[in-house]
């Protein structure tokens, strides 16, 4: 099931954006045969397979791909393919004979996707970074955070997981499109930090125009403005308030009981000399009442107001649920996939599985299993 159902795709096993990647490319239907090492990498956190959820809608198979027959049997199965995706350190595919020289050798229509932090070439390419170091160098860190405080780390949601695996998805599709019109494979070399710079093209416009200020929660999406942010209530939980649009903005503050003199004293909201007295007001007004009074009285209304939920309790807020943004698999709670499809719908994931050679029979005939000695029954 899924709009990508018949696509067929290698996945040499990594972490972070490339298992996302992978997921994503799973999740809307494509088979993606996932090669796990032999032994367990050192991934500094260690949970049972089940709760990898990156891991899902696939199955895998355990190689060494030091032992040259491995590697055979990757080429192998890469006559099949539509495309494999890699995560290494540029260059370690090569040295593993599994480089796009030697792969698409085997396969010219081969789409070969790579993702790296920096990038395969340039000064940093061979060295070790993280999310947080890929989205530092772009100017994305610096601008988030509040106003006197350090640059906040935002998860890993715009580098690994936003700058990376959704633009390796990207690109080893466009990649596959063109391939089937040209008869002919390429390199896709995504980099976290290449994606996480195109996911603020937006704000780099901003600041080329002044319109954005350096220095961080000084603009309207950083916390800055008093009418894009988050307040507490009586009971200690968190509103989210973000109505920018002046007529979002008066309604806000009507529901709030401000009446139209009170509005017209407190001056144009966009206005930065207003917004320590509307922040006074808002803070003080909401912390009137409980969230859930608040959500009673504003979700249905056009104010820009919803719960700011935690991950274990999102799955119970009325818009989730109905759309079923999440749903439960084998007792976890997870995301669906993403986006929706009205022909041709994705499947309900399955479960991370652990590495099964019968996987190979989805991609190898039985006397090609024999070949490699693999059982083929």
């Amino acid at each position: 099931m899924g709009p990508l159902a018949g696509i067929r795709i290698i996945e040499l096993a990594g972490i972070g954006p490339g298992p996302m990647a992978a997921m994503l490319l799973a999740d809307m239907g494509a088979t993606v045969l996932r090669i796990e090492r032999k032994e367990p990498a050192d991934l500094g956190v260690k949970r049972e397979l089940k709760y990898n959820l990156l891991l899902r809608n696939r199955r895998a198979i355990a190689l060494d791909l030091k032992d040259p027959r491995a590697v055979a049997l990757v080429l192998r199965l890469l006559r099949k393919a539509d495309a494999l995706i890699e995560g290494f350190r540029p260059g370690v595919t090569e040295r593993l004979g599994l480089g796009p020289q030697a792969c698409l050798a085997e396969n010219p229509r081969l789409v070969y996707g790579r993702i790296t932090g920096w990038g395969q070439d340039g000064p940093l390419a061979q060295v070790a970074g993280h999310d947080i170091n890929y989205i530092a160098v772009t100017g994305v860190l610096d601008a988030i955070g509040r106003a006197g405080q350090p640059p906040t780390p935002p998860l890993a949601l715009v580098g690994d997981f936003g700058g990376g695996g959704p633009y390796l998805a990207l690109g080893v599709l466009a990649a596959i499109i063109e391939a089937r019109q040209s008869g002919q494979g390429q390199v896709v070399d995504a980099a976290v930090m290449d994606g996480a710079a195109s996911m603020a093209t937006a704000f780099f416009g901003l600041a080329a125009s002044g319109a954005w200020r350096p220095e961080r929660g000084a603009n309207i999406l950083d916390s800055g403005a008093p009418f894009y942010d988050v307040y507490q209530c009586a009971d200690g939980l968190w509103l989210s308030v973000g109505p920018i649009e002046k007529r979002f903005h008066e309604l806000l503050l009507r529901e709030l009981g401000l009446d139209d003199e009170a509005i017209r004293e407190l001056g144009d909201h966009q206005d930065r000399d207003t917004w320590p007295r509307l922040r006074a007001v808002l803070r003080e007004a909401f912390a009137q009442r409980d969230r859930d009074d608040w959500c009673a009285r504003l979700a249905l209304l056009d104010v820009c107001v919803a719960p700011v939920q935690t991950l274990r309790d999102a799955a119970q807020h009325p818009q989730v649920r109905a759309r079923g943004t999440l749903v439960e698999i084998d007792g976890i709670t997870q995301p669906a996939p993403a986006p929706r499809f009205s022909r041709t719908p994705s499947a309900r994931p399955t479960a991370p599985q652990p590495p099964d050679p019968a996987a190979l029979k989805d991609w190898l005939d039985a006397e090609e299993l024999e070949a490699f000695g693999i059982p083929g029954n």
